[in-house]
Parts: structure tokens; C-alpha cells; sequence
């Protein structure tokens, strides 16, 4: 962790001090707190709440995501420096604009999701269906306030109801009250656990969104009006959908809806004979240049894909975890029109 840290906080921070002309002792003041940012963040801050933690935490994280930028910005500096006789001042101001824009514009992104809209068609609705999907919300990385104005914006869209696929909460000892704007919703909300959920307390967690009316769905279905929820469990096993589904009765008769936080299982889901799987988790990468690591661990990434009569949609997560920080892919919060049709 200290030599990550001393490769993409200390060297571009140290070295833009260099280009400003900092004395040693003031650039070595302003380095240390960048250098030590993560290891204070994940082991001091770890169990701390407050506003004064979460302001010191959010900060380290969105370092940490706007760190790729900035080391970027240092190394081309320092190949323009090679090759040209700009002042090293010039060049530390160029890096500073440039990495400040990208916190600007990133920061807006995570801010405020994008509403993307998906329409699918099916022969066993029988009447058009309206609902919307969140995931990776990450309250305890995110804030109330945040949480409120989603509720507020798909309140907005008049949808049914709200499926929740997991990593609502990403922190543990958030109480109700930071979850109160769930019982604004106008309708039921259903929901699947996601693997932050069970790094933390999961028993508390799950009884605090019980109390505030939400379906909470742990390997198990429940049908509604000619629709069949079904949860399962996040688990890092990617045979966990196949194994679970057997033993959940599926009716055929009516339109399944499957939450499953990873995008895993999605051959299974169609053996089985889902409509649609709904799962998150990825982010998409959240941040150039990770999703790269995200393209090669995961095969669905973002959007929408279909086996047979089977689609999957994995949204790219409604909050951010760590940085409140998007660049290169977007929040959203994902409304369906489902209607009647030949799929």
C-alpha cells in the first residue's frame, strides 16, 4: 500500500512542488498528507462517523480517484520538460488546470446520474410496466442528501416500483434515519443483497430496510400482479446463480425479474427461464484506466445482453465507492418499459 501511495500520491505531489519552486521542508509538508491519505482513510477513519470523518475520508478517496490524472498530467510534463524549453512553473500550472477540470467534470458525473431508459417487450405481460433499477448506491461513502435526491428524481418518472441490486450501503452503523428517504418512494421497493452489504452488519442492515417497508430478497421469490421477484444472496462463488436457482420455484407464467448484484449467472438465468436479470457491482470501471482490470475479470460490463429469451442488465452503479469521482463512465438510474410483445 505505502509503495502505490509513494507512486501515485508522493511522486506527482512532490514533483509539481518541485516546479513550483517550493522549498523542500513546505513541499514535504504538503506531500506527507497526500502520501499518507489512504493508509489514515482505510485504517483510522475505518469505524469513525461524523461529519468531520466522512468530509477527511471523502477527500482521501476522491484523491485517490483523480490520482490516475494527476500522475498523467506529472509524466507528460516531465516529457515536455525534456524536449522543450518551458518553465517548470508553466508546466505545473498546465498539469493543475487540466487535473482540476477533470475534478470538476467528474465530479458533476457522480453527482448527477444520467436516467437511461430501457424498453423490452414481452408475451407475458399483460398490460405495459413501468419500473426503475439503482444499485451500488454506497450510503456511508455517499451521503443522505444523495440518497434523497435519487428517491426524488424517480418519484419523478412515476414508475411501479424500485428494484435495489445491491451495495446499498457500504458502511457499517448507518441507522434509519440516514435511510429515511426510502419511505418516500411511491411504491414497493424490492431488493438483493450486494458484497459490501456482508462486510458489514448484514443482520442490521437488513433489518433496518425491513422497517422501512422494502421486500427484502434472500434466495427466495415472491409474485406480484403477473411478476415473480426473485433475490439471491451475492456470493464471490460465479456459479452461485445456478446453484441457488433450482431450488426457487419459477412460475412460466409470469415475467420473472431476478436481482442478482453480479452480472454473473446469465446462462443459468436463461436455462431456468428468467425474463430479466437485473444486477450492478461492476461501476463500469468507475475510473480510467480501471476499467480495464473491470473488462478482463467481468464479461458483462455495462448495459444491456440476451441469451435466448433472457436479458441481463447491469447497470453501472446509481453512487460511486471510494472517489465521488466518474470519469469515463456515468452514474445512472435505469427505468424500464416493459410491454407486451413477441421479445
Amino acid at each position: 500500500m505505502l509503495v502505490l501511495s509513494a507512486v501515485l500520491f508522493a511522486y506527482p505531489v512532490w514533483r509539481l512542488g518541485q516546479w513550483l519552486l517550493l522549498p523542500t521542508w513546505l513541499n514535504t509538508c504538503v506531500t506527507l498528507p497526500f502520501f499518507l491519505s489512504q493508509v489514515f482513510a482505510r485504517i483510522v477513519l475505518r469505524n469513525r462517523h461524523g461529519s468531520i470523518a466522512f468530509i477527511l475520508r471523502g477527500s482521501a478517496d476522491f484523491f485517490l480517484g483523480l490520482s490516475p490524472v494527476l500522475l498523467g498530467g506529472v509524466l507528460l510534463g516531465e516529457f515536455i520538460l525534456l524536449f522543450s524549453d518551458v518553465s517548470t512553473k508553466a508546466v505545473a500550472s498546465l498539469v493543475l488546470v487540466a487535473t482540476g477540470a477533470c475534478a470538476l467534470y467528474g465530479l458533476r458525473k457522480a453527482w448527477h446520474p444520467d436516467l437511461v431508459e430501457v424498453a423490452l417487450t414481452s408475451p407475458k405481460l399483460r398490460r405495459s410496466i413501468r419500473f426503475a433499477q439503482i444499485s451500488d448506491v454506497h450510503i456511508g461513502s455517499r451521503s443522505t442528501r444523495f440518497l434523497g435526491s435519487i428517491i426524488r428524481r424517480i418519484n419523478r418518472e412515476q414508475v411501479e416500483f424500485l428494484c435495489i441490486t445491491g451495495d446499498f450501503i457500504d458502511q457499517p452503523g448507518i441507522g434509519v434515519d440516514k435511510l429515511q428517504a426510502l419511505s418516500e418512494f411511491k411504491g414497493p421497493i424490492y431488493y438483493c443483497t450486494g458484497n459490501h452489504e456482508r462486510y458489514e452488519d448484514l443482520e442490521d442492515i437488513l433489518q433496518r430496510l425491513e422497517s422501512l417497508g422494502v421486500v427484502v430478497l434472500r434466495n427466495r421469490a415472491v409474485k406480484v400482479d403477473g411478476l415473480q421477484f426473485i433475490g439471491i444472496d451475492d456470493h464471490e462463488n460465479p456459479e452461485r446463480v445456478a446453484r441457488v436457482l433450482p431450488f426457487i420455484e419459477i412460475d412460466p407464467a409470469c415475467y420473472s425479474i431476478l436481482l442478482y448484484h453480479r452480472p454473473q449467472g446469465l446462462e443459468a438465468a436463461a436455462r431456468h427461464g428468467i425474463d430479466l436479470k437485473l444486477s450492478g457491482h461492476t461501476h463500469a470501471g468507475q475510473i480510467v484506466p480501471f476499467h480495464i482490470a473491470v473488462n478482463r475479470t467481468f464479461e458483462y460490463t455495462r448495459g444491456l445482453y440476451r441469451i435466448d429469451n433472457t436479458w441481463l442488465y447491469v447497470n453501472e452503479g446509481t453512487g460511486t465507492w471510494g472517489p465521488t469521482l466518474r470519469l469515463g463512465t456515468r452514474s445512472e438510474i435505469t427505468v424500464f418499459e416493459l410491454s407486451a410483445g413477441a421479445s
